[in-house]
């Protein structure tokens, strides 16, 4: 089985908008996706077959203040709300719902991870978990620490899911894949450098220390499992699909001539997984 990991980026998801896009549009559906944070999010959509659904949720959503801003930290100690993302917009009646219908009825494996707030685990959702017009795990799976508050689900706090699970090569492999595309918004260099906002993280989720202690320790952890991952390349069990260029964006980017970019970016780039799975398929 071959499974597809997006391991989100906040806003540099944009990239992987892109990829799915081209693969609805060549008919191409993974059996197996994983997504962590805005990735899960993308994946969702995704296995709706909503081809074009995410890309107005980075280009012209995340403009509204309503979606992220300094009023709604002020009002509700997250500076973006979860809940104008994926419940306001998202559920029916809403200005751009998913297609649950489809999703429900899809046979593609689909986990989502998440961080419990109180002791720093990884929790992987799947698709029992995702309920019409109850998105509470793609909340809890794209909740950042010290820009949102823990969301709740099922009487437990959760934290964004790369807090515990980076780059989750292995929970795909633990759970079937012989083969792993894994797809990345920033470079693999980005991924082992240490965090700069330490301190203001700190007095952000200071009731939290196991998440913080997860936080510092990130770039280490992404560190040994990326290492493990060249050498998965290498044997060929792992396709690593990463941006050449970010054009400047960073996880909270909003703006629209780099977005576009960056999506364009992954539509091209959806041709090397396409040539990755042909290769599957004749054996060569």
């Amino acid at each position: 089985m071959v499974g597809i990991i997006d391991v989100g980026g906040g806003m540099r998801c944009v990239y992987t908008s892109g990829i799915y896009d081209r693969l609805l549009d060549e008919n191409i559906m993974l059996p197996y996706c994983l997504g962590v944070s805005a990735g899960a999010a993308n994946l969702i959509t995704y296995i709706a077959k909503q081809k074009g659904r995410t890309l107005p949720f980075y280009r012209e959503y995340a403009k509204r203040k309503e979606y992220m801003s300094l009023e709604n930290l002020i009002k509700t100690g997250s500076y973006i709300s979860l809940d104008y993302v994926y419940s306001v917009l998202s559920n029916e009646g809403g200005e751009n719902p998913l297609d649950y219908e489809t999703f429900s009825k899809s046979d593609v494996i689909f986990k989502a991870a998440a961080t419990r707030a109180r002791d720093g685990k990884a929790e992987f959702f799947d698709n029992k978990d995702v309920i019409r017009n109850d998105y509470s795990i793609l909340k809890a799976s794209c909740c950042l620490p010290g820009v949102c508050k823990p969301t709740e689900f099922k009487n437990e706090l959760y934290f964004d899911g790369g807090v515990a699970e980076p780059i989750p090569v292995e929970k795909a492999f633990s759970d079937g894949c012989d083969k792993v595309i894994l797809v990345l918004t920033k470079s693999r260099q980005e991924y082992m450098t240490p965090m700069i906002a330490t301190k203001v993280l700190s007095s952000r989720i200071r009731k939290y220390p196991e998440v913080f202690a997860l936080m510092r320790n990130l770039h280490n952890r992404c560190t040994d499992i990326l290492t493990k991952v060249s050498q998965w390349e290498k044997e060929g069990k792992v396709l690593v699909i990463e941006p050449e260029n970010c054009f400047g964006m960073n996880t909270l980017t909003r703006d629209y001539e780099p977005m576009t970019k960056m999506y364009e970016q992954g539509c091209r780039d959806a041709k090397k997984i396409m040539d990755f799975l042909e290769k599957q398929e004749t054996g060569s």
